[in-house]
């Protein structure tokens, strides 16, 4: 799964480079799937994400803002900082979906490489 992260990485790059800071997420998220896409690699945006609670299925609303090929979230941010409760969001939607890697890509920065988190989530079985 390395040479798709640095695929996904290097795309997001591609597209704070060209677009830089001060954008609307939503803007960000539909370059980067486009970026995804002429690499051939699938992204699909705003997945629903259903939450299961003691056997109750519950459709709330919730979506991964880029879904890699089944096996990779991109959660984005437009904040001054990534924080806290963005890392512990995105382990939320690691559990939930099955997923085990998962980036934090904050687009409110000078240099993209210092907007980037990398998250693992090992599941249990």
């Amino acid at each position: 799964m390395s040479n798709l992260s640095e695929q996904v990485l290097g795309a997001a790059i591609d597209v704070h480079t060209e677009l830089g800071p001060g954008l609307l997420e939503s803007t960000y998220e539909r370059c980067l799937a486009h970026e995804l896409s002429l690499r051939g690699i699938q992204g699909i945006r705003q997945k629903k994400q259903p939450i299961t609670y003691k056997g109750l299925e519950l459709d709330e609303g919730y979506r991964l803002d880029i879904l890699v090929e089944n096996q990779i979230i991109l959660e984005l941010k437009v904040v001054d900082q990534l924080n806290n409760i963005h890392t512990a969001q995105l382990i939320t939607y690691l559990k939930l979906s099955g997923c085990t890697l998962g980036y934090l890509l904050n687009f409110n920065v000078t240099k993209m490489k210092d907007g980037i988190k990398r998250v693992v989530y090992n599941h249990k079985d």
